[in-house]
């Protein structure tokens, strides 16, 4: 009686689990769990847009600062314009037509 007793309790247990998660997986596939795992997934994106455009942005004041102090100091500003331009083309990745 007792080791009966045991086995009605793992598989309540069992079914407990079971049941939970079964129960999970269907409201993930209703309307509203998908809208709750698409907004979270665009709070991300936006997120990491935010922190990409703070860091050009940075990049970008850097650079018209360096570009300001040589205009100011009479300085010929053509070498660093041409060091940002192979800069750029190092960091643009090349396709080759065949």
């Amino acid at each position: 009686m007792f080791k009966r007793m045991i086995w009605v309790g793992i598989g309540v247990a069992v079914g407990v689990v079971v049941v939970r998660k079964i129960t999970k997986a269907a409201e993930s596939i209703t309307p509203g769990g998908v809208a709750d795992r698409l907004s979270g997934a665009g709070a991300e994106m936006g997120q990491s847009m935010r922190a990409f455009w703070a860091d050009v942005s940075e990049a970008k004041r850097a650079k018209e600062a360096e570009l300001l102090d040589a205009f100011e100091r009479g300085d010929d500003v053509t070498p660093l314009l041409a060091e940002a331009e192979a800069e750029d083309d190092a960091e643009t990745p090349q396709v080759r037509h065949d």
